[in-house]
């Protein structure tokens, strides 16, 4: 397990420690959580990150598929 520095403001100091304190936990795994969630969430899921990608194009997906073979 690595160690990183952080510079936060006091009232969020002051917020992670009434947290820990009402969860019974330290302020360090508050924050474990917290990063942990934030980087489950903004993962990049490339099979749902393309559907959709030609719902907007003028062309059917596979008609443009046919010409570009044609083009060849």
């Amino acid at each position: 397990m690595g160690r990183i520095l952080v510079d936060l403001p006091d009232e969020q100091i002051d917020e992670l420690a009434a947290l820990g304190e009402l969860q019974q936990r330290s302020r360090a795994a508050v924050i474990c959580d917290a990063i942990s969630e934030y980087v489950e969430s903004n993962k990049r899921r490339p099979a749902v990150d393309v559907f959709g990608l030609w719902k907007n194009r003028r062309i059917d997906g596979l008609r443009y598929q046919q010409e570009l073979r044609e083009e060849w």
